[in-house]
């Protein structure tokens, strides 16, 4: 098995290598040799939210330690280091991990799944992809397991160190369902949880169960006949609990905790706990269930944060136990663009069972940071209000931004300090392919996007910048070439319908060879304008409705991203 990773390991190598940039790119030229790619030379991002004023005091930290879309969070700790990985659904590269040592502060470390060979989500919609990884350590590797809807179903891939390269997946064909963790318990054995269907017919909508499997390390292979239901239904059967997911399995002293989420993904979201004496054994919940959940609060709060649950458990060095979990923070008491995020709170114990919250409290957005940690070196700044700016000074795409889906990516190509050239292809956003577009996340209720752009040389071509929740859901604001000149037109698919909502010619003298473009949000409301050579702005269309874009009017999982497109014009 050794000499099998080792060459895993040296195969990963090779791919990373070859994928971290793209294949060479196709230069198309028309007649006239008029180049049809455009070439984007910066984009700014600027959050400004109000929850995040004032400047944070010393020995505090901000709810949520991650903003934007980081859903699913898993965490684990390694000596004095901890990592953490959320879902990405149907973005590539899959799987988000960062490393910190003082829980708060979080550096990238790239991605999971960043080769085609690991993750291939072609045809899926943007709510489909990978769903809830877990990260666990033992004896010098790191696991990470989770289930790729549409794309391979569950599976595990490894690595010895953390910022990869990551193996290929080692598929888990006898687990049904979605949501599996890990488990290494003290006598060798290793079990993997997850939610599946209950035995026999489902006794109401919504009615999941917790399986329990051995899992052999060596074969890495579920042991046939292995599995067992061990929650079924959730905490009380007999008040028909829904979507039992999520679990997560520990060793506390002389008990085993069983972690889940209960209520669905909404407002009913929530964190629940059993324990058992034995891994064999009945694992019982705790009378005083949830041990956090937001849905009993007035939905008419301020600044609510809601959704809460999804949640795992680690310990820090001094002994105090932190819960990393998902959340969302509403505008209209409601709406959320921005996904659900990764936020922190301590764990306390009493009478040997976990509490985050307890009663009618609700998630804070600052508190006291952990003690007796050291700080995060080169961390990302990852919440709070900050400006953001991409030159394209590198040959490789930064971190930050993703592509839809899984291609080969030849679209576009990076020359160090030139800006990124991508080229058109006739597919647009609501493909279920891997259009031209490339794109990060909105971590702010209230942002300013920007970016400039070269004017297309090619009629037919398209080119601007979009906020993007789904297919089914976004914005394209764009300039293009005609026979009649140079117009802008914004667009907006909403329930998978197109509408042009406004062109107009640009107002720009000859010769102009490029034009700035902006996306203004501010809650529920979006404007889109550019900017004269002068510097002048002017509005293109302003207060347009943003709730679009949120997870109540789009459905899915998924927050949005804003972002790079260009594209052959419809029905061109």
């Amino acid at each position: 098995m050794c000499c099998v990773r080792t060459l895993i390991v040296a195969v990963a190598l090779l791919f990373m290598t070859a994928c971290s940039v793209p294949d060479k790119p196709v230069v198309k030229v028309n007649a006239s040799g008029a180049e049809s790619a455009v070439t984007f030379q910066w984009f700014e991002y600027e959050g400004r939210d109000q929850l995040f004023e004032p400047k944070l005091p010393d020995g505090f930290y901000q709810n949520p330690i991650l903003a934007g879309f980081y859903p699913d969070p898993s965490i684990v700790r390694v000596d004095d280091t901890f990592y953490m990985v959320n879902s990405s659904f149907s973005y590539f590269p899959g799987i988000p991990i960062f490393r910190s040592t003082d829980l708060v502060n979080w550096q990238s470390l790239g991605y999971v799944l960043n080769r085609p060979s690991q993750l291939s989500v072609e045809g899926a919609g943007m709510s489909r992809g990978i769903y809830a990884p877990t990260i666990r350590y033992h004896q010098g590797t790191f696991y990470v397991i989770t289930t790729g809807v549409e794309a391979g179903g569950n599976f595990i891939v490894t690595s010895s160190d953390p910022s990869g390269p990551w193996s290929d997946p080692y598929p888990l064909p006898e687990i049904n369902g979605i949501d599996p963790s890990m488990f290494f318990a003290d006598n060798g054995k290793v079990y993997i949880t997850h939610n599946g269907s209950p035995v026999g017919e489902p006794l109401y909508n919504g009615h999941r169960a917790i399986w329990m499997w051995e899992f052999d390390l060596n074969a890495m292979a579920v042991i046939d006949g292995s599995g067992r239901v061990v929650v079924d239904g959730g905490v009380d059967i007999s008040q028909q609990p829904i979507w039992i997911e999520g679990p997560h399995l520990y060793k506390v002293a002389d008990w085993y905790y069983l972690l889940c989420a209960e209520g669905g993904t909404a407002e009913n979201h929530s964190a629940v706990v059993f324990r058992s004496r034995s891994l064999d054994g009945e694992f019982v919940p705790f009378e005083g269930n949830p041990i956090l959940t937001q849905r009993h609060l007035d939905p008419q709060r301020e600044n609510p944060v809601a959704t809460t649950g999804h949640a795992d458990f680690v310990q820090n060095i001094d002994g105090s136990w932190w819960a990393v979990f998902l959340a969302t923070r509403n505008y209209d008491q409601r709406f959320y663009n921005t996904g659900r995020e990764t936020f922190l709170l301590p764990v306390e114990w009493h009478d040997g069972w976990p509490r985050i919250l307890d009663g009618d409290n609700a998630v804070p957005h600052r508190l006291k940071a952990p003690a007796k940690v050291q700080r995060t070196n080169n961390a990302d700044v990852m919440t709070g209000n900050f400006t953001w700016r991409e030159d394209f000074n590198d040959t490789v795409l930064s971190w930050h931004w993703n592509t839809l889906r899984t291609g080969n990516s030849r679209w576009y190509s990076l020359n160090a300090g030139a800006g990124i050239r991508m080229e058109p292809q006739s597919l647009t956003l609501t493909d279920l392919q891997q259009p031209s577009f490339i794109a990060r996340r909105q971590q702010h209720q209230t942002y300013r996007a920007t970016t400039a752009l070269s004017l297309p040389e090619v009629s037919g071509v398209q080119a601007g910048i979009s906020a993007f929740q789904s297919e089914r859901a976004h914005y394209f604001f764009f300039v293009e070439k005609s026979h009649e000149g140079y117009r802008l037109g914004l667009e907006l698919v909403d329930q998978g319908v197109r509408r042009m909502l406004k062109t107009q010619p640009l107002p720009f003298a000859v010769p102009v060879t490029h034009i700035e473009m902006e996306i203004t949000a501010e809650q529920g409301r979006i404007s889109f304008s550019y900017f004269h050579e002068d510097g002048a702005r002017t509005v293109m269309a302003e207060n347009l409705d943003a709730t679009v874009l949120s997870t109540q009017r789009a459905g899915g999982f998924v927050g949005s991203f804003v972002g790079l497109h260009t594209r052959m014009s419809v029905g061109h």
